[in-house]
């Protein structure tokens, strides 16, 4: 354990044990680089972005130690074109560009000026969304400008070293013959553009010849030509050179034993002197509940947009920085999704001391992870508000999706809170709209008189889960079907035993109201909400709560009432059967003054 770690409890996540391991191997150094990257040949999922996500929390916890570090994402740009992709419009113009790099390949959206670069935007606007920030580096400008000349000479004269490597961790049935001619370096043709090429001569120094199946052949210089590169087995460790990397992590295809993570790190340091950059395995990442009807521009894989339109930020990046890398999970897209942002939510309210944790351990290891979710990598200024998902729902149902109307409808958000509260609030809408089960979603119109029983039911099914989020809440149906009932059983006997007819038809009278009344009980009941005060419990925030309520239920259509102390008495009375005149504090009749009418005793 470090120093810095004794010293601050708070760094106990599994990104401060990784940043501790580098600078314990590495030594105190300058500054710490910190990899990642991939080939935009397509849409940059989230599986992609887990690599993403696992060294940014790496680089906080290096520079929450005080350490300078350089996190850069290669965009391995001067890869081949294979395959044309699913989601791109006029997929048989692309068809002509296969085997081409892909930076050469045409943008067929018309969004960008190529194919690679499409893709690239598309996670570069995204991740300052997140609180991700790196140095972006294009490979394709950097092959093209000659920058690894020098490494793919080194290369070069060293292929039959780097064969070895190769063979390293193969078996016998897959390794290459004494015999068999290995170029590190690939050729893209000078002339039609493709890597159709073959090379038939090295000079030993700088300069290549080659022919490819268009019928081209030339000689040509690493230091001028545009058109080498080194296959990815070997410009992996020759970027781990160029760049100083001391931290990359990699998938566990990459990272098993004898993957290509091992050949690599052999070719890192035989051919260039660099010792292979300290690593951790990182899982996949499945999806759960990805509806049919959720509008993806990315195909049949889901992108960090995508994610961004159920979760706001900070619960996106808690869901990663929660769950260690080496750990296979799913992101969900259904119901579990209330259940994250309830696991969220409370890991809030532990952080701001609403909820108490189990231990001083607990609580440091969930700040940690909170202040890791947070887009600036601190605590927010002051505590955001604190609604639940599900609540949410409801209260945009209710005002059709009008985020400004659901924030004047709550009432006690503080400027400083809205900015994260609206972000949550689009998030929760989106998922309405195109990811929540049928049950989730009003049925309009909202004018309960010409709804059916079914669709009453579920308003009432959800004006009871906004209800419920105050504990502090009973609710009473009076006049179910049930005590109409009775009602009507107990007219019925009377009328049956009553001798004067004219009291006989009043009752009838009654009967006939009562049946009524019972016809309609199962689409229109009335509820009485019971709201007790505990002692040292915040009464004025409980009344705040139930006038927050009680706008959002006559906005939905029901009709509210606030019952008078009278009423109120006189409900009491008939629950306790007190025939007597009910006081104003219980127990105020038993007391005996002995100057009647003076001063009650103060309790």
């Amino acid at each position: 354990m470090s120093n810095e770690n004794q010293k601050n409890p708070l760094l106990c996540h599994w990104a401060d044990q990784m940043a501790d391991k580098i600078i314990r191997e590495r030594g105190d150094l300058p500054e710490y680089t910190c990899a990642s990257g991939i080939t935009p040949s397509g849409t940059v999922h989230l599986g992609n972005f887990r690599e993403i996500i696992t060294v940014d929390l790496v680089v906080r916890a290096l520079r929450d130690r005080g350490k300078n570090v350089r996190f850069i994402y290669s965009w391995d740009d001067y890869d081949v074109f294979r395959k044309v992709p699913a989601n791109m419009p006029n997929p048989d113009e692309l068809q002509n560009y296969l085997r081409f790099p892909i930076t050469m390949v045409p943008d067929t959206t018309g969004r960008n000026e190529n194919y690679a670069r499409h893709h690239e935007v598309d996670v570069e606007q995204e991740l300052p969304r997140v609180g991700i920030a790196p140095e972006f580096l294009y490979q394709a400008s950097r092959y093209r400008d000659n920058r690894y000349a020098e490494g793919m000479k080194k290369a070069m004269q060293n292929r039959e070293l780097i064969k070895e490597c190769l063979n390293e961790y193969r078996d016998e049935q897959h390794k290459m013959k004494p015999e068999d001619v290995y170029w590190p370096v690939a050729v893209f043709c000078g002339k039609c553009n493709k890597d159709t090429t073959q090379i038939t001569d090295y000079d030993g120094e700088w300069n290549i010849t080659y022919k490819c199946e268009c019928g081209h052949c030339e000689t040509a210089d690493l230091r001028t030509f545009k058109g080498f590169k080194l296959g990815w087995r070997v410009d992996w460790p020759m970027r781990w050179n160029e760049e100083k990397v001391m931290f990359e992590p990699g998938g566990k295809d990459h990272i098993s034993p004898g993957g290509s993570y091992d050949t690599a790190k052999l070719v890192s340091k035989k051919i260039y002197g660099w010792d292979a950059p300290i690593t951790m395995r990182y899982d996949f990442v499945n999806l759960k509940g990805v509806p049919g009807k959720m509008s993806s521009s990315s195909g049949k894989v889901i992108a960090l947009p995508d994610a961004l339109d159920v979760y706001q930020a900070e619960v996106l990046r808690y869901i990663f920085a929660g769950t260690r890398p080496n750990t296979e999970f799913a992101i969900s897209f259904d119901l579990d999704v209330l259940k994250t942002y309830e696991d969220y939510d409370k890991t809030e309210r532990i952080v701001w001391g609403i909820d108490k944790a189990k231990s001083e351990d607990v609580f440091n290891k969930e700040k940690r992870i909170y202040i890791l979710s947070q887009i600036d990598n601190k605590m927010p200024e002051v505590m955001p508000y604190q609604i639940g998902f599900r609540m949410l729902t409801t209260l945009l149902q209710t005002y059709s999706g009008d985020i400004d109307k659901v924030i004047a409808a709550l009432g006690d958000v503080k400027p400083e809170q809205e900015e994260r509260l609206r972000r949550r609030a689009a998030c929760a809408w989106f998922w309405v709209k195109y990811c929540a089960p049928e049950e989730f979603q009003f049925v309009e119109p909202f004018n309960l008189s010409v709804m059916s029983p079914g669709s009453i039911s579920i308003i009432i099914g959800q004006m009871t889960s906004l209800l419920i989020q105050c504990p502090n809440i009973e609710i009473i149906a009076t006049d179910s079907a049930r005590s109409l009932d009775d009602n009507i059983a107990f007219l019925k006997k009377r009328i049956s035993e009553e001798p004067q007819p004219a009291v006989k038809k009043l009752l009838e009278a009654d009967l006939a109201e009562m049946s009524e009344r019972s016809a309609k009980a199962n689409n229109s009941r009335r509820y009485l909400f019971i709201l007790h005060f505990a002692k040292g419990s915040p009464i004025t925030q409980d009344l705040t709560t139930c006038r927050r309520y009680s706008k959002v239920m006559q906005d939905t259509g029901f009709e509210v009432t606030q019952l008078l102390k009278p009423e109120i008495k006189k409900i009491l009375a008939n629950f306790f059967d007190i025939v007597s005149e009910l006081p104003d504090y219980d127990g105020l009749q038993y007391l005996e003054d002995d100057n009647k009418g003076g001063d009650y005793f103060d309790f």
